[in-house]
């Protein structure tokens, strides 16, 4: 998993770009890399593979001054993990700089169509083609944001992408499609990222690129289009979390913070959504579809990775008490198998950054077929809670640690109050019964804390084991 950080506006940008990239640190990287540029319209590049406290220390900060700067951490797709093919990456010309992530699938065709015009690469990277394909466009229209409009055009495949050019330093455009991006609005200064950790500690203002969309970012503002040329105007959203839930709070590691987090995050997934009194539960995100999933002939859910665990549980619960028959997918098979999808089916989608390709990709195969269509989800704003029908939020803050561990069991929890709801209308379960269930999971939090207690046995017992 990549990560991008830009900034423009009256300060330094190297620093700003340098903690950005280590906010991004636990998306892990195997390579990281920044670029600056200022009024004498030179790039200022520096990468290597390795960390990025690794490259902070080599970098000469006195020659590296510029109120606009990108950076980039790199997983390898194309081109082995080494300097040369970390980003950023400059055109044949070095006067277009480009950071990306995402793959390139016509990588190839582009490249050999290059090649005969002349182009020399210098990496293995389908990175450093777009770059060229930019360079390509340019050379013909001197018009920077129109050559990067034209080779997007051209490409297919996936993308979240931030450019500099030297010949209009005063810009940065930035472009998406598949890969999450979102613009950071500040006072006099405007932020670009991947990932809101890069930049809340700036602003908490943003406004989220959607598939399709491009920007072309100045100190003044930015302006929004999408890749046909068409002019977009979005609202300013407001972040609802704050720079402590992403820092590790005298915690060892993100993933220990998190664990211990679990009695309070499975408390706020249910908080104001189930009377434990009378154990009626009420999810506001689903009223809209609540007569389709009552009447639906069958449920399907789909997700990857530990979601995909999640919704296996979640087929117990809603076969078990509300006799819907239910399919579990997972999302990377059911997106590519053309499935047999019908009007009257169900798909719940979890992901908890809302952003998984797989399952982003899943949910339009739903939409295409008329179903209607549920997330579960963790991050408010986030792709796939603003494409679906309906949805419910799991309220879990922000996890960090890879391996997931809150999101999991808020997950677990979204899935068991639908399961409720859906049980109580259907008069499946009995009052008695759903008042029985609820106090039981308003005692979860209680016991959680009690074995999160017991951490230093279980410490003691893996060192043995």
């Amino acid at each position: 998993m990549c990560g991008i950080i830009g900034y423009i506006g009256k300060k330094n940008s190297l620093p700003i770009i340098i903690e950005g990239l280590k906010r991004l640190e636990y998306r892990g990287y195997d390579s990281a890399g920044v670029c600056v540029i200022n009024g004498d319209k030179i790039i200022r590049q520096y990468k290597r593979a390795g960390k990025v406290n690794d490259m902070e220390k080599n970098i000469n900060v006195d020659v590296f001054n510029g109120n606009i700067g990108i950076g980039h951490t790199r997983w390898a797709t194309h081109g082995e993990p080494t300097d040369i093919n970390a980003h950023p990456h400059f055109d044949m010309d070095n006067k277009i700089v480009i950071v990306h992530n995402g793959i390139i699938e016509n990588y190839k065709v582009i490249k050999d169509k290059l090649a005969e015009d002349g182009y020399v690469f210098r990496t293995d990277t389908d990175t450093e083609i777009l770059a060229d394909l930019i360079n390509y466009h340019y050379r013909r229209t001197k018009d920077f944001s129109l050559a990067v409009r034209l080779a997007l055009i051209d490409v297919e495949g996936t993308y979240g992408i931030a450019c500099l050019c030297a010949d209009e330093p005063d810009k940065i455009i930035v472009a998406r499609n598949g890969s999450p991006l979102l613009i950071g609005v500040g006072n006099e200064e405007t932020y670009i990222a991947s990932d809101a950790a890069a930049v809340i500690n700036h602003t908490k203002n943003v406004v989220y690129l959607e598939d399709g969309e491009m920007a072309v970012i100045t100190e003044k503002g930015f302006h929004l289009k999408t890749i046909e040329d068409k002019e977009i105007f979005r609202n300013v959203e407001v972040l609802d979390f704050f720079m402590g839930e992403i820092e590790k709070g005298g915690y060892e590691h993100f993933m220990l913070k998190e664990i211990c987090e679990q009695a309070d995050s499975i408390q706020n997934t249910y908080r104001g959504r189930i009377n434990f009194e009378t154990g009626i539960v009420k999810l506001g995100g689903l009223e809209s579809v609540f007569d389709k999933m009552l009447n639906a002939k069958r449920f399907i859910i789909t997700a990857c990775g530990t979601a995909w665990h999640a919704a296996l549980v979640g087929e117990y619960l809603i076969e078990q008490f509300c006799r819907i028959p239910v399919e579990v997918e997972y999302a990377s098979e059911f997106r590519y198998r053309t499935p047999i999808i019908h009007k009257d089916d169900v798909v719940i989608l979890i992901s908890q950054s809302g952003e998984t390709a797989d399952t982003l990709a899943a949910l339009r195969e739903a939409k295409k077929h008329g179903a209607t269509t549920i997330g579960i989800v963790n991050v408010i704003g986030s792709t796939i809670a603003r494409e679906v029908e309906a949805g419910t939020y799991i309220h879990a803050g922000p996890e960090i640690g890879v391996a997931s561990t809150k999101a999991f069991t808020s997950q677990v929890m979204s899935l068991s109050l639908i399961t409720l709801m859906l049980a109580y209308e259907k008069s499946i379960m009995k009052q008695s019964t759903l008042v029985n269930v609820a106090k039981s999971l308003k005692l979860l939090p209680e016991k959680i804390n009690k074995i999160v207690e017991r951490k230093n046995e279980y410490k003691e017992i893996a060192l043995k084991f």
